[in-house]
């Protein structure tokens, strides 16, 4: 068997950390790509997705900052349409900085709460 990246290391490190302190709150997942960014919240006891955005059909394409400011602001008004106010923050395997830092700070922002 292969051994695991040093992403797919610091994403199970970091899952593994969540399911443990989470509680019953959803999940704020969030996927970065070169070209997108994208924000899922997931209700894992469930095994359904809430809510998302990305900016696949945004008015600010790409994925920089500014269109990760986008994102976090959009999930924030998804989730509190569907009624979801605290959720416990998924990075992956990505570190907090950058795209990941400024779309969790609009989300914060925007009312959510972890």
């Amino acid at each position: 068997m292969a051994k695991l990246s040093l992403f797919a290391r610091r994403r199970r490190r970091v899952r593994t950390a969540l399911r443990k302190r989470s509680g019953l709150r959803p999940r704020l997942s969030v996927h970065r790509t070169g070209r997108h960014i994208y924000a899922q919240i997931i209700d894992d006891a469930e095994g359904r997705t809430v809510a998302a955005a990305s900016t696949l059909g945004a008015k600010t394409a790409g994925a920089n900052v500014d269109a990760a400011v986008q994102v976090g602001k959009d999930i924030a008004a998804a989730a509190k349409k569907a009624g979801v106010t605290a959720v416990v923050f998924d990075r992956g395997g990505y570190l907090f900085h950058g795209r990941v830092k400024a779309l969790a700070d609009a989300a914060r922002e925007g009312g959510l709460e972890f």
